[in-house]
């Protein structure tokens, strides 16, 4: 059997919740969450100690020995992007198969850095949000997509990575700009690609459901609901990276999303105006 390693802001979240049997479940028992390292205990949370606990799971006392312990390793922290790069120091010097989960940085740069620390160290390393594996998604046949319109749930902050992720991944990573086209209530960015293309993200709040209208440069439109278990073809990408070491995501997706997203707040600062992303 083969030991994973969980690396987290704190480990009373979601995302620590259920990693761990889906894992389990998905490699038919050949990998386990083993292991786990939690930098703070949250007001209103498990301590890292009770969740531990609770699972089933050996609390260690560094990020260090969770390294060395553990055949895999997963940084969580979802809903704090800002911690990733501190908190996956070691295990992009390790040179052990890394996961590092969405949203994968807060800014481009810090992007870039995270690459760079992981090639150094040759450290196989990806990034991902779980919609990206929708069956909806990875079925869709299309050339050329024109424009995309994305609607969905959740913050800006939190839930955008679940709207640009398969926009990149179906449009391409030649990003040239953005612009915010949103309300306090309704965030909305403009995404614009080369050769005039663009796509546009959308939150209308807890009620709206990930989806996509589409048109491809052919004049075919399509519209998808997603509908499918999109975290559970997730975690089997996840179980293959781990077997392979190979990443399923190309890292200069992961680099133009981050710029995306890094850009997409700074332009919430000046609405109705473009905002060119570095090149």
């Amino acid at each position: 059997m083969k030991t994973i390693g969980f690396i987290d802001y704190y480990l009373d979240e979601w995302h620590a919740e259920k990693y761990p049997e889906w894992i389990e479940a998905a490699s038919e028992g050949r990998m386990k969450v083993t292991y786990a390292y939690g930098q703070s205990n949250l007001e209103g949370k498990l301590t890292n100690a009770a969740w531990c606990e609770k699972k089933g799971i050996q609390l260690l006392d560094s990020i260090e020995a969770v390294v060395e312990q553990s055949d895999y390793l997963i940084v969580l922290s979802p809903d704090h992007a800002e911690f990733h790069e501190e908190l996956a120091q070691l295990p992009l010097r390790s040179g052990k198969p890394t996961y590092v989960d969405k949203t994968f940085a807060p800014n481009w740069a810090a992007a870039v850095r995270m690459f760079e620390l992981a090639e150094q160290h040759r450290t196989p390393m990806y990034s991902t949000s779980a919609l990206r594996f929708a069956a909806e998604y990875t079925g869709l046949n299309m050339e050329g997509i024109e424009s995309i319109c994305a609607l969905g749930p959740g913050s800006f902050e939190t839930y955008a990575i679940h709207q640009v992720e398969p926009i990149v991944s179906l449009m391409g990573t030649d990003v040239k700009r953005v612009m915010w086209t949103g309300t306090s209530n309704t965030p909305s960015l403009i995404i614009g690609f080369a050769n005039g293309r663009q796509a546009t993200i959308n939150h209308y709040g807890a009620n709206c459901p990930f989806s996509l209208a589409l048109r491809s440069e052919q004049g075919e439109s399509q519209f998808l609901k997603i509908e499918s278990n999109f975290f559970g073809a997730f975690i089997e990408n996840l179980v293959r990276f781990f077997d392979s070491g190979v990443p399923a995501v190309p890292k200069q997706e992961t680099i133009a999303i981050a710029a995306i997203l890094e850009y997409g707040k700074k332009a919430a600062e000046t609405p109705f105006q473009w905002l060119d992303l570095p090149e």
